[in-house]
């Protein structure tokens, strides 16, 4: 009964992003910035590739073949619902963007939200929540005014005590 064992690698690199090896494979593609739970799942099934096989098993060829799905799965049959940039403002048409280009594309179509001082870009420059949730409870980062007032008025007595004494 002597069983072949594969050899685990411990650290798999996929589109410039560190994965640990032990990892399932469907869970393990959510942490590329721009791939969802969903696109994995779609990518594993396009692979015909078991869900829940370890991502260090995946030979050279299979990683390959995982990179060029994520990069363009339009072209790999996969459908439009799934990916991330449906009907793109500029170009209108849909792709999919990971890693680096869909953090600049996010920071763009922000800055041009302020630009035209839309209500989005209003409360993204302010620092509030965007999709319309309550602020009486919660957002309530930063210093607080009460503390500044009181800090304020300790510094006017400490500056008048100074005055008294010369």
């Amino acid at each position: 009964m002597v069983e072949q064992e594969k050899k685990l690698r411990a650290i798999v690199r996929i589109m410039n992003t560190d994965i640990m090896g032990y990892r399932q494979l469907h869970q393990a593609l959510t942490q590329i910035r721009g791939v969802s739970f969903m696109f994995s799942n779609a990518v594993c099934k396009k692979l015909s590739l078991p869900r829940d096989m370890k991502v260090g098993e995946l030979s050279d060829e299979q990683v390959k073949s995982c990179e060029a799905i994520i990069k363009k799965p339009i072209e790999h049959g996969l459908p439009s619902w799934l990916l991330n940039r449906r009907r793109d403002p500029e170009s209108g048409e849909d792709s999919h963007l990971v890693m680096s280009d869909l953090k600049l594309r996010t920071e763009f179509d922000i800055r041009n939200l302020k630009k035209v001082k839309s209500y989005r870009g209003m409360r993204h420059s302010v620092g509030l929540p965007v999709r319309g949730q309550r602020t009486k409870a919660h957002f309530r980062h930063g210093a607080s005014l009460g503390v500044q007032k009181k800090k304020v008025e300790q510094q006017k007595k400490a500056s008048a005590k100074k005055g008294d004494k010369k």
